[in-house]
């Protein structure tokens, strides 16, 4: 067991392990409703739509400062989602069409504006991550994020779900459908900011969306992918960065390596929507109906003529 335990001697990684830990939970929690919302491409813009703000961030503070990269991470998602709605509301142009647009656009500014930045900053750990760099104050931030997004998306999960399913319904029964969208995206741009010392930019799509996808083909219950979601992001990326330890292996890959086995278990495990199941000749009608009789039972016989 020493190749277990030897890693939480060092106070780094007991730090990384407890920020990890918070980063997966969160974001399998969320992920729940980007599965169910289809907001996968969304979040992958979001996500990218980080880089430059968090630049102008450094710009401006002249520094690495935590409260200066997130408010610039947070105004930059934030414009090119709404940005995105204006666009798409305001020409011929569908949303994803506009939002695609956008946040490749945002990216390659973000590329740009680090090359000006006076501060040494290393694009490939706002690209891929660096866990292993994680300070106090990211790691507070981590706390304060997950706090704060965790119970408020437990406290409103049914109107959430109903809005998620049927916003008309939502509306009729008196649910502000549109503040709970807004709700919905400033929790997740809240995680990514979290999450992206942790994982990345290009990583952090994997850790947000493979958890509640695993979940969502083994079962059918919405708190089972909210909380599932949460304990299997959780685990994994715990899992991850034991494996990035001991084999000297970049952080981010080996979490959503390790989440992505876990999904191909899923695939073809799955007691019920399993690829397996699924190749297992079904049983003919007719020989279900004869299982229900118990053996032995006697034959009806043919009602003979007067």
């Amino acid at each position: 067991m020493d190749w277990l335990t030897e890693p939480f001697h060092h106070e780094f990684m007991r730090r990384v392990i407890v920020g990890g830990a918070l980063v997966g939970f969160t974001n399998g929690f969320l992920g729940a409703f980007v599965v169910l919302r289809r907001l996968a491409l969304m979040a992958d813009s979001l996500s990218h739509s980080l880089l430059p703000g968090l630049a102008l961030g450094v710009m401006i503070a002249g520094g690495l400062v935590p409260s200066a990269l997130f408010i610039g991470g947070l105004v930059a998602a934030l414009i090119v989602a709404l940005g995105a709605q204006l666009l798409a509301r305001s020409s011929r142009l569908k949303e994803d069409t506009a939002l695609g647009a956008l946040y490749t656009v945002a990216f390659s500014l973000g590329i740009v504006l680090i090359a000006f930045v006076k501060v040494r900053v290393d694009l490939l750990h706002y690209l891929f991550g660096n866990i292993l760099g994680l300070s106090d104050s990211d790691l507070w931030l981590i706390y304060g994020i997950s706090l704060l997004v965790v119970p408020l998306l437990a406290a409103l999960q049914r109107p959430l779900l109903l809005t998620l399913f049927d916003p008309t319904v939502a509306m009729s029964q008196g649910i502000r459908v549109n503040g709970l969208n807004f709700i919905l995206m400033v929790a997740l741009v809240l995680t990514m900011i979290a999450s992206l010392q942790a994982i990345g930019v290009i990583m952090l799509l994997g850790l947000l969306i493979i958890p509640a996808a695993t979940v969502y083909l083994l079962c059918d219950s919405y708190p089972a992918m909210l909380w599932g979601g949460g304990a299997i992001g959780m685990f994994g990326s715990c899992t991850g960065l034991l494996l990035s330890y001991r084999l000297n292996l970049p952080s981010g890959a080996c979490i959503v390596l390790v989440l992505g086995v876990f999904l191909l278990l899923a695939y073809l495990f799955s007691p019920r929507y399993g690829l397996i199941r699924r190749l297992r000749p079904a049983r003919h009608f007719h020989d279900e109906s004869l299982a229900r009789w118990p053996e032995g039972a006697p034959e009806h016989e043919a009602p003979k003529a007067e």
